[in-house]
């Protein structure tokens, strides 16, 4: 426990070295048609302003270049853990696009809620603010009909809906609290960093970054109700940060404390196995994202994004060389296409565009800064 909480202190310290219970509130917007209508050529960004979190949407050129189309009210606060530089979440998915539905998912970390968007192209239109049912939500995870969010403090919680007519619907018997220690320091290593499912559906991932180090599966019936408790993988010295699904049962994942990425097979058992590993060379490795066989991960205390290419089902990690960023890198979203990937840079709340090569490699388009979006973490492209 002692080397974890070593490594996980040095995340933090590489970054600032680097960079020295809510009622619903519906709208009155006629439900979105997910045939007709949801995302395209647009790219929105969470501010996570805790004067007043906003979502900012920008129209995507052909050429990949970002204009600004808007910004929206989530009528919630954003949110800052203790300790954080670059990021004041410390986690990925605060802003989840649910393509089955039409609808965008945005965390008010200050305010204890979760904004619902319904999307038509670059517009976003409010259609409801529920409780996150815990304390200070950071990630929201979706699959079909069931949505999962991430609440942070109090020793961490997942709390499920479902979605039924554009609208979530809170589901009492899905709230599985995860025991960590409250009382760790600094928040922003210490707490959980991301809830997602596995690409099957039938499993709910949550990552504790150094708060254990652990991977946590809980197993999910037919129905979408958690099992009571999470299989537990402890991943010494690994401080698992954020993942994107690898098939059907596996995992790519961004661990901080050893500055790497690593693929794991998750088993029927809920426990996990690790398939291949490749440092990145780079500091305070938190966030990724997957395009087609390539996988980009950001490094925020080196203001990098670390490529990779890979193979035989997970098994194999080629490094493709490091791209530089404005300063604090964090998450990232790839178009639709898979053509252009935009980076979040938390320092100055700069967007960063690249166009993505055949080969791997990232080509610069140009950059935007977000308007109060200092330290902002969430970003949906398509």
């Amino acid at each position: 426990m002692q080397r974890t909480t070593r490594l996980a202190l040095a995340v933090a310290t590489a970054l600032a070295t680097a960079v020295v219970g809510a009622p619903s509130v519906a709208a009155s917007t006629p439900e979105a048609d997910p045939h007709t209508r949801g995302g395209h050529h647009a790219v929105f960004v969470q501010t996570d302003d805790p004067a007043g979190n906003r979502i900012i949407a920008y129209r995507r050129a052909d050429d990949g270049r970002l204009t600004p189309a808007g910004s929206y009210d989530t009528q919630g606060l954003g949110g800052v853990l203790d300790g954080s530089v670059a990021d004041h979440l410390a986690s990925q998915g605060s802003l989840t696009y649910d393509p089955e539905h039409a609808l965008l998912y945005a965390v008010n970390a200050g305010s204890d809620t979760v904004s619902v968007f319904s999307v038509d192209g670059d517009r976003l239109a409010l259609r409801q603010v529920v409780s996150s049912g815990g304390r200070f939500p950071v990630s929201v995870a979706v699959h079909d009909d069931a949505v999962f969010v991430l609440n942070a403090l109090d020793g961490g919680s997942v709390q499920g809906y479902t979605v039924h007519d554009g609208r979530l619907h809170e589901r009492a018997d899905w709230n599985r609290c995860l025991g960590l220690d409250p009382n760790a320091a600094p928040q922003f290593t210490n707490t959980p960093g991301q809830v997602g499912f596995t690409g099957e559906g039938d499993q709910l991932v949550v990552t504790t970054k150094a708060n254990g180090s652990n991977l946590l599966v809980f197993g999910l019936d037919r129905s979408g109700t958690p099992a009571d408790s999470p299989v537990v993988t402890h991943l010494p010295g690994a401080v698992p940060f954020a993942f994107v699904p690898d098939g059907r049962h596996g995992l790519y994942l961004a661990e901080a404390g050893t500055n790497a990425v690593a693929t794991f097979a998750v088993h029927p058992d809920g426990t996990a196995s690790q398939q291949a590993f490749a440092a990145t060379g780079q500091s305070a490795t938190c966030w990724i994202v997957a395009v087609r066989d390539l996988l980009f991960a950001s490094n925020a205390g080196s203001s990098t994004l670390s490529g990779f290419r890979t193979a035989d089902h997970g098994r194999q990690l080629t490094a493709l060389g490091d791209t530089p960023t404005h300063p604090g890198t964090v998450d990232a979203a790839v178009s639709s296409d898979g053509r252009y990937l935009y980076a979040q840079t938390g320092v100055d709340g700069v967007v960063d565009e690249f166009a993505v090569n055949p080969d791997g490699s990232l080509t610069a388009l140009g950059s935007q800064t977000v308007p109060q979006g200092v330290g902002g973490e969430g970003i949906v492209a398509f």
